[in-house]
């Protein structure tokens, strides 16, 4: 007898279905789909069994441009790399690899649609500088978003997808999803999409087209040629470059390509974007308009329901924390990007093998669900942690490639290294939830690491000699960040008088928080008079109110203020930080100041 129930796990709603099948108990996948839609952004979550698997985002100035078509002018040609740069209206020109063109009949110059038909022979002999021409017009569809300082990478190979099947106006074939096992379905749905499809018109069943009918496919396809013909239209009429056709929006995507038979919910938590999902569904799928929720609530958003916004914020961390207790670290680079597999707090209880086999185990299908989740695509290598025992390799590699296979995004294991690495590549279509929501870091340049204190004040110390052996100046005042001006004035002043003695000159430093790490700031070079007025911004006897800042690092009763990155260490403000309060100045020293609160 089946049993079935719920639970509520870390935020999630997960639904749980256990079957008892010669005593063995079999959990059934639950999936859901959440929406969650405001002004300037729209984020789509897909959950399986409760956890987070993939999160797409989109943002009204950062659209996808991926499925969008073109009418492009060709640019440039480079024969050495069988390519050509389109022009498409974007901001970089798009990469038309070889393979991905196909020649144009040129036989009739009166066939207005010259531009969208292709030979049926091969053209795998055939050079780029055969196929194109610069200046030429041509159709030509994203399948690669740009991604840094890579344009979109295109095809003439055009494709329009709808709910049941993919319409290929450029070939003249029919396939069927693999994903779809059954050969008698198969064979099915391929003898329907021949018998409905128009001449030299390519036809792919999709996965979700599985069961459905005649009629199911030629409502379909009737949408799709309709479609088409527009887009013919429009691209007879227009100059290039210009946009002929945009793929739909992210929610409507996401009804069409994921909401499928295996989806148990779809939750929305915007009134518009509901209405419009289930007028699209009155279109395509009838049947799992009861399955669409609204979300209304005006405290929070679906989201927060299921507590997503921790795990997006840990899709985005270096280390990923495994159940049993081990990690992964992932870093990525130009060319690939690393995983590594570490015990981390887990030790086991019976012996090491089996503790290494069970930490690698997690590994495996936690990797599948980071691979998804954060969209990273081509070359990926993993470290797991070594085993001695083959069948425990081989269950590992299993697992990684059973969990693989929900992946929508194509992926190929490639085995074990002699060096005992695991290579897979994942293709890669758009850019990772880490290049959306994330930048390159302005001060490191993406190296994730900067100089050194005592590095960057011996760098600080070499410049300033440097300068003033190339004046004629009495004093210099520059400004570092404070953990770098420590080291450089040392304890009691004593690095700052050796490196007086040494240059003959009068130094000030001056330490700012706003001052980065690899930063030196020169402020003023001139008389000792002239830097002193600027180093010294306070006098003896000078009343002013500053906020305290800080309790003192040695002496807790006493607060720390600055003045334009001027130090001043206030009596007896301990007890007063982040309060303001009204001081007068006592004694003043080339680094720092003494002051007193009064009333």
């Amino acid at each position: 007898m089946p049993v079935s129930g719920s639970v509520h796990n870390s935020g999630f709603l997960v639904q749980v279905c256990l079957f008892s099948f010669f005593g063995e108990l079999i959990y059934v996948l639950t999936k859901e789909i959440l929406v969650n839609v405001d002004d300037d952004e729209t984020r789509v979550a897909v959950l399986e069994s409760g956890l987070l698997v993939e999160i797409y985002l989109e943002r009204p100035p950062h659209q996808r441009v991926v499925g969008n078509i073109y009418k492009g002018k060709v640019d440039n040609i480079l024969p050495g790399m069988e390519a050509a740069f389109v022009d498409i209206g974007l901001e970089r020109n798009a990469f038309l690899y070889v393979d991905d063109a196909m020649e144009a009949r040129t036989g009739d110059e009166a066939d207005d649609d010259a531009v969208f038909r292709v030979r049926a022979h091969s053209i795998k002999d055939q050079s780029i500088k055969d196929l194109l021409k610069v200046g030429q017009d041509v159709i030509v569809q994203v399948t690669k978003e740009p991604i840094g300082n890579k344009g979109a990478r295109v095809t003439t190979h055009l494709t329009l997808p709808g709910r049941y099947l993919v319409l290929m106006p450029t070939v003249d074939y029919v396939g069927v999803s693999r994903r779809i096992e059954d050969e008698h379905e198969r064979e099915r749905l391929r003898k329907l999409a021949e018998e409905i499809r128009p001449s030299g018109i390519g036809l792919i069943v999709r996965t979700v087209a599985e069961g459905k009918d005649e009629s199911a496919l030629r409502g379909d396809l009737k949408f799709l040629l309709r479609l088409w013909n527009r887009l013919r239209g429009k691209a007879r009429r227009v100059k290039s470059p210009q946009l002929l056709h945009r793929d739909l929006g992210l929610v409507f995507r996401i009804v069409r390509d994921l909401f499928t038979e295996d989806v148990d919910r779809l939750y929305v938590d915007g009134r518009y974007e509901y209405e419009k999902i289930l007028e699209l569904l009155e279109y395509i799928s009838p049947g799992l308009k009861d399955r669409v929720q609204l979300f209304d609530s005006r405290d929070r958003s679906v989201f927060d329901l299921y507590g997503l916004e921790a795990e997006i914020e840990k899709a985005l961390q270096r280390k990923i924390w495994l159940k049993c207790g081990g990690y992964l670290i992932i870093d990525h680079t130009e060319a690939l990007t690393s995983i590594d597999v570490n015990t981390g707090k887990y030790v086991g209880s019976t012996n090491l093998e089996n503790t290494v086999y069970k930490t690698n185990m997690d590994a495996a299908r936690e990797i599948a669900r980071q691979l998804r989740l954060r969209d990273i695509g081509g070359i990926i290598v993993v470290d797991f942690i070594d085993m001695e025992d083959e069948k425990h390799q081989q269950k590992v590699l299993q697992a990684l490639e059973e969990e693989l296979n929900r992946d929508r995004t194509k992926a190929n294991v490639l085995g074990l290294t002699r060096l005992g690495l695991v290579e897979l590549t994942r293709k890669k279509v758009r850019q990772g939830v880490d290049q959306v929501m994330q930048r390159e870091c302005p001060y490191c340049e993406g190296r994730g690491r900067v100089l050194s204190e005592e590095t960057m004040s011996r760098k600080v110390r070499r410049e300033i000699k440097r300068i003033l052996r190339n004046t004629s100046s009495e004093a210099i005042l520059v400004e570092v960040h404070p953990a770098v001006a420590a080291l450089l004035i040392g304890g009691g002043g004593c690095n700052l008088k050796k490196l007086e003695r040494e240059t003959g000159k009068h130094i000030y430093i001056r330490g700012s928080e706003e001052c980065h790490m690899e930063t030196m700031n020169l402020k003023a070079l001139g008389s000792k008079e002239e830097v002193e007025a600027r180093a010294l911004p306070v006098q003896p006897g000078e009343i002013i109110e500053l906020k305290v800042e800080e309790l003192h690092a040695n002496n807790p009763s006493d607060g720390i203020a600055r003045l334009e990155g001027y130090v001043i260490n206030i009596e007896g403000a301990g007890k007063m930080v982040d309060k303001k309060v009204r001081i007068e100045i006592t004694k003043v020293f080339r680094t720092y100041a003494r002051a007193r609160i009064i009333d």
